[in-house]
């Protein structure tokens, strides 16, 4: 727990944090001290692209000539349902050779960027369990999302922008995706608008619409000498303190995001690279886009990703217009963070709560598989142009280098320099971790 008080504007207070020695500006949020890591980190951020619904892998990363000769039968072990072969052909990119279908030809040109995981699974196996299951470890209970514990681990790089930023709110699967629950809530996301600054706030409610800006510096400045005598008294008090901090980063913000987020400064090639004014991919072009301008300004987690991923039916039209939306602006993003030596300390995830069926469903989509589907990571110390992990001849299920969403975020700490084991909360008795019990760091994927 943070146990301090609030001393005066610029007086230093040190504060110990769950194992972490850190210096704090008094009177700001304790997320914006930076932490020292357990051990040297090989990556400094990360930047989670969240296909939301279930990524066919075999449609996709995961090539299974088995299921291609033998579409149209009957699966084994008495289903009655019939394989059904990919509508999509399949080559070997780079001189790592992977394997990526046609659905992605602009990220098959950064194939030897990629560590494709291509046997993960997980136990969950509706969209309203394997969701939080993803982003908190926890199916059912509410528990601190893994952006949060991130930034309860490192702290933010950051006076003026959070240290952990949103752009897909998954407020349909509960609120604790990118929540903080019993951590300070100093840890949860800021939920930021995709748009732009010529599309209108970026985030709600940031500017009071009855104060000009010299009027709300003496407005925040009444309330921290209030706050401040509430804080000499209590001497504890981790809401209030939050509350503070709260305040001074919206009031920073306010000028830092809109600034940031202004698309107006950058060149024709680079919006182009992004696909930003194309009908198809200027949506996640401008999540990808900002993605890198805030992990460039110091920002700590972004998770940026688009829905309508759940092809039960429809499989071929709908699967080509969820792929045509992010090729191009993924393939951007790694060139970009590459060619501004970004790359290797930005880790890139690419995820969803789980895969699809090999066989079909309603004649001509896929079901949810949760034994195995295909996770990518790329650069933060991760190995280029590697694959690990092997599935049945279908897709169905893992054989070897099996990886649960447990493993995934002890290495994703990991290669932020942190032990999975040691990044504990104390809360209601016990200490807390995001993998719970469990949860191995995948070393063969790391350089």
């Amino acid at each position: 727990m943070i146990n301090h008080a609030l001393l005066g504007r610029r007086e230093m207070l040190r504060l110990t944090l769950g194992g972490f020695g850190y210096t704090a500006l008094a009177g700001l949020s304790a997320q914006a001290a930076v932490r020292e890591s357990h051990f040297p980190a090989k990556a400094k951020r990360v930047i989670l692209l969240y296909m939301q619904g279930g990524v066919s892998h075999v449609d996709t990363f995961d090539y299974k000539p088995r299921l291609q000769a033998d579409h149209g039968k009957a699966m084994a072990g008495g289903k009655a349902a019939k394989l059904l072969a990919s509508p999509w052909k399949f080559k070997q990119h780079g001189p790592s050779g992977q394997w990526i279908s046609e659905l992605f030809p602009s990220l098959a040109t950064r194939a030897d960027d990629l560590c494709v995981l291509t046997a993960m699974h997980t136990e969950a196996q509706a969209h309203e369990t394997a969701v939080p299951m993803f982003h908190t470890g926890n199916a059912l209970q509410a528990r601190p999302s893994i952006g949060a514990w991130v930034l309860y681990g490192l702290g933010a790089e950051t006076e003026n922008l959070p240290g952990f930023i949103a752009m897909n709110p998954l407020n349909r699967f509960g609120g604790n995706n990118h929540g903080s629950a019993f951590l300070p809530a100093s840890y949860q996301a800021t939920l930021v608008r995709p748009g732009g600054k010529e599309l209108g706030d970026p985030v709600a409610n940031l500017k009071p619409a009855h104060l000009n800006p010299e009027q709300q510096r003496l407005q925040l400045d009444l309330l921290r000498r209030m706050n401040s005598r509430r804080m000499q008294a209590d001497q504890v008090n981790d809401q209030l303190e939050a509350l503070i901090g709260s305040y001074e980063m919206g009031f920073k913000m306010q000028t830092a995001v809109p600034d940031l987020m202004d698309l107006s400064r950058e060149t024709a090639d680079t919006l182009k690279a992004y696909g930003i004014g194309s009908a198809a991919t200027d949506s996640f072009g401008r999540q990808c886009l900002f993605a890198r301008k805030f992990a460039e300004a110091g920002v700590r987690f972004i998770e940026i990703g688009t829905g309508g991923w759940d092809h039960h039916k429809d499989l071929k039209d709908e699967m080509q217009r969820s792929a045509a939306a992010v090729d191009r602006p993924i393939a951007g993003l790694l060139a970009d963070l590459k060619q501004r030596d970004m790359l290797k300390d930005t880790l890139v995830v690419f995820a969803g709560e789980f895969g699809r069926t090999p066989f079909a469903q309603f004649d001509n989509g896929r079901d949810h598989n949760n034994r195995a589907f295909t996770v990518w990571l790329a650069g933060g110390g991760t190995k280029p142009g590697y694959r690990h992990g092997v599935s049945d001849h279908y897709g169905s299920e893992g054989l070897d280098g099996r990886v649960h969403i447990h493993d995934l975020h002890a290495t994703i700490l990991h290669l932020l320099g942190l032990d999975h084991e040691k990044l504990t909360y104390r809360y209601s008795g016990r200490d807390f971790r995001l993998t719970d019990v469990k949860g191995n760091v995948v070393r063969e994927i790391l350089t």
